[in-house]
Order: structure tokens, then sequence, then C-alpha cells
């Protein structure tokens, strides 16, 4: 019974990995962090994509619980809901992108 918890458990996480396993949503991720939300415009405008491609890479970390979007008005709004994977990356992408609390939001 423990050993198929944990392996849906694991099952699960390594999802989550993969969901966040490729270069642009990495810098989403990133934007996100710094930002703490932004909207699919302040990302398409950062990362240099197209709207649709963004709204891809969106729904894949959305359906793997990484991030939720709120609505605010006529936009909607994202920002990262898993603090694990907040920590994880906190440490993983310091030296990449240079991240530090005192630094302006990308988005």
């Amino acid at each position: 019974m423990i050993a198929d918890e944990k392996r849906k458990l694991l099952t699960h996480k390594a999802d989550v990995l993969k969901a966040i396993a490729h270069p642009a949503r990495l810098c989403i991720i990133s934007c996100l962090m710094r930002s703490e939300e932004c909207n699919v415009s302040a990302l398409q405008k950062e990362l240099n994509l197209p709207q649709s491609t963004i709204s891809q890479h969106m729904a894949k970390l959305k359906s793997q619980g990484v991030i939720e979007g709120e609505r605010h008005g006529v936009e909607v709004v994202y920002h990262i809901v898993d603090e694990s994977i907040y920590e994880l990356l906190k440490h993983y992408l310091q030296d990449v992108f240079n991240l530090k609390e005192s630094e302006e939001p990308m988005c």
C-alpha cells in the first residue's frame, strides 16, 4: 500500500519536473519568480515568443499545478502556486538568470 502511494507521488513529481523541463517554461517561471505575477502580454515582451506559444507553455505548467491564473478585469495574471518548485528553482536558476531578491521584476 505504501509502495503504491510512493509510486504515485514519485510519478506526480516526475510529471511536474517534465513540465518545467523546457527553456521557455523555465523562462516563464523565472519571470514569475522575479515579479510574482505576470500576464501573457508581459511574458510575450520578455520572452519574444508568439502569444500562442506562451499560452501552450502556460497550459502545460497549469496542468501540473505549477502556476495558476486569476482574472483581473479583462486580463489573466499568472503566479506560481507550487512553493516547492519556487524554492527548488530559486537556487537552481540563480546563476543562470542572476536572480536576486533586490532586482527589479522582469515582467
